[in-house]
């Protein structure tokens, strides 16, 4: 999606706009709605699996947001990285994915890492979705031990579930972050010249 946003093709660059706008736009609780309740209804079928919903749910509400941050890690590779690549004679596509992406990706660790934060606490809105013993997330087993208890404790035990996965994952993306500073190389040419020699040393599959 990242990478048909920064496409040539004009029909691929407005389909993965209007995909990201839109799923971007739109609350995330929305797009559970309709994925859970209204395209089931409107295929006449209901999706096979306990949590293939939610998570064809979650997956639509986050994939919108990774590749706009994908796209911002390939925007800041240098562009000399590019030209640097398709000198050695790499095409577009190879230097994308031997070059530029693993660079992308490794620019956008701790802006993905907090991503995945927020999917793990969005999984609390497919409460909406629970009807069955089989289906209900966290949220949904709290919420029914709560009614059934009287009892706010069931709302706590989930909240400490949710602080014990997230919490971790935050502290993990703060350090990641911090590294990636720390070892962040400067973007001149003499930068470039070890990475791609390295491509042309006896033996590799550049030159």
């Amino acid at each position: 999606m990242a990478v048909m946003c920064l496409s040539d093709i004009a029909i691929y660059r407005a389909a993965a706009l209007v995909w990201i706008e839109i799923f971007r736009g739109l609350p995330a609780l929305v797009t559970i709605s309709l994925i859970g309740f209204g395209l089931p209804i409107a295929v006449g079928q209901q999706f096979p699996g306990t949590y293939t919903t939610g998570s064809i749910a979650v997956g639509v509400v986050g994939s919108a947001y990774i590749a706009e941050t994908v796209r911002a890690g390939i925007e800041a590779v240098p562009k000399g990285q590019m030209e640097a690549a398709r000198s050695l004679g790499m095409g577009y596509a190879r230097a994308m994915v031997t070059v530029i992406i693993p660079q992308a990706l490794r620019i956008g660790i701790p802006p993905l890492t907090d991503e995945f934060v927020l999917l793990l606490k969005d999984t609390s809105l497919l409460s909406i979705l629970g009807v069955t013993a089989s289906n209900k997330e966290l949220l949904k087993f709290a919420r029914d031990d709560a009614v059934s208890t009287f009892n706010s404790t069931p709302y706590v035990v989930a909240g400490r579930v949710y602080l014990a996965i997230t919490v971790p994952l935050t502290f993990l993306a703060r350090r990641l972050e911090s590294g990636s500073q720390c070892r962040a190389p400067a973007s001149g040419p003499g930068r470039l010249k070890p990475f791609f020699t390295s491509l042309n040393r006896p033996g590799g599959d550049g030159g």
